[in-house]
């Protein structure tokens, strides 16, 4: 569903730039949704660990980021590329990757663990690598405040629901995922606004920047996989939490200040984000298979 909505995105192009508008409400409602879908008592189990509260933040939030960065600017990108590369993967974890891990049959305390705290990370780590690299031109203290107001917003909405309807927030979870899910499918297509356009314009452009998008984020995902101890389903998972990041977080705070090339970098990201779930859905069906026929 969520591939159909980059799809139609880019088949109707009317559609998208209709949906443009809600981008910032989509954001909204998927880290409402991810605050909403904390359990306290798995919450706080989760953090005794410290690749939970420690290893796993700092490796999406400073370490990715970082290496990115040199790795394009080693690998001789134009100075804009790399700021594309660079704000992508400093975003947090993609609000939806708790609900995809469920999906999958995964646990999904660790990616929304990780998720929640990456989030508050936010406002200090983005600004901060994003300065770090030449050529961006905006105002970091600006853009801490923004992502600031989205994350507390949302933060501040989560408390005052659970403590309101806390027993009809438990009794209706599953309308959470759904909602969660919905954002990301209108995101999806919102992402999509003025996509076709430039593909036509620039399509030499378009093929880099999806390419860069797929490289970068199965890199990032079989990273998480090889540093990750344990069963196939925990390493999937990190993939999932380092490969699939809240770029629209990033986007909704930069607002007007997005360079035409890096927003069409940011759509692009969009392509791996909703198709690898799928890849890995495959991988392990094939994978419960085998153990099943051994």
């Amino acid at each position: 569903m969520l591939i159909l909505g980059v799809l139609a995105g880019l088949a109707f192009p009317s559609l998208a730039e209709a949906v443009r508008p809600l981008m910032v409400a989509a954001i909204f409602v998927l880290v409402l949704g991810t605050f909403l879908q904390v359990d306290g008592g798995a919450f706080r189990q989760a953090l005794h660990r410290p690749t939970v509260w420690l290893l796993l933040p700092a490796l999406a939030m400073l370490a990715c980021p970082l290496l990115v960065g040199l790795a394009a600017r080693g690998a001789g990108c134009s100075a804009e590329l790399i700021v594309a590369l660079v704000l992508s993967v400093s975003a947090p974890p993609s609000s939806g990757t708790a609900a995809v891990a469920k999906m999958l049959g995964f646990d999904a305390t660790v990616p929304l663990a990780v998720t929640l705290l990456s989030m508050a990370l936010a406002p200090i780590t983005v600004p901060l690598i994003a300065a770090s690299f030449a050529g961006l031109t905006l105002d970091p203290i600006a853009l801490a405040a923004r992502l600031a107001l989205l994350v507390g917003g949302a933060g501040a909405a989560a408390l005052l629901l659970r403590h309101h309807a806390g027993a009809l927030l438990m009794q209706h979870s599953r309308i959470i995922d759904a909602a969660v899910l919905a954002a990301l499918l209108v995101f999806a297509i919102a992402t999509m606004a003025g996509v076709r356009a430039q593909i036509e314009a620039q399509p030499a452009a378009a093929l880099i920047c999806i390419g860069l998008a797929f490289a970068c984020n199965l890199a990032l995902q079989v990273l998480g996989a090889l540093l990750t101890p344990g069963s196939l389903a925990e390493r999937l998972t990190t993939g999932l939490v380092l490969g699939n990041r809240n770029v629209g977080l990033v986007w909704s705070a930069m607002g007007t200040t997005v360079s035409p090339m890096t927003a069409l970098f940011f759509a692009a990201t969009q392509f791996p984000i909703y198709m690898t779930p799928r890849l890995i859905e495959i991988i392990v069906r094939r994978t419960r298979k085998e153990h099943s026929a051994a």
